[in-house]
């Protein structure tokens, strides 16, 4: 599946909202990711169908009749997008340097001990997998 248009291959925030829903469900109607959507985002039927047809038009998820409902599935995976999105940042704001793009985040953020262990047995292991 090759995007023919640069700007869609990547989701606005509404977009992503519903892609995040649909990834937690594996797949659903239009009823079911208003269901698994917060109360308070009161969206009308009509809206949510609107941006799913949006996503299926970007060919980021497909739907299949079922009676005379439509089943919206994703075609991409969540791992595929995010490493999309984080190539994209790190072309665009980083200078293509992924590791200008780890000193921000571990500089800027109350991370824990824990989770900078976690960082480094990652980095560890990626380097002991690429010297086998």
């Amino acid at each position: 599946m090759a995007m023919k248009d640069k700007k869609n291959e990547f989701l606005t925030e509404v977009e992503l909202e519903f892609m995040t829903l649909l990834w937690q469900l594996g797949q659903g109607s239009v009823r079911d990711v208003l269901a698994k959507m917060a109360p308070a985002r009161n969206l009308a039927y009509t809206s949510a169908a609107t941006i799913l047809r949006i996503l299926e038009q970007k060919e980021f998820i497909a739907s299949s009749k079922q009676g005379k409902t439509f089943i919206y599935r994703p075609l991409l995976a969540k791992d595929a997008y995010q490493s999309r999105s984080l190539r994209k940042l790190s072309e665009n704001l980083f200078d293509n340097t992924p590791s200008m793009l780890v000193a921000r985040l571990v500089d800027d953020t109350d991370m824990t001990e824990e989770a900078l262990e976690e960082i480094r047995a990652l980095v560890e292991m990626r380097l002991k997998n690429d010297t086998s």
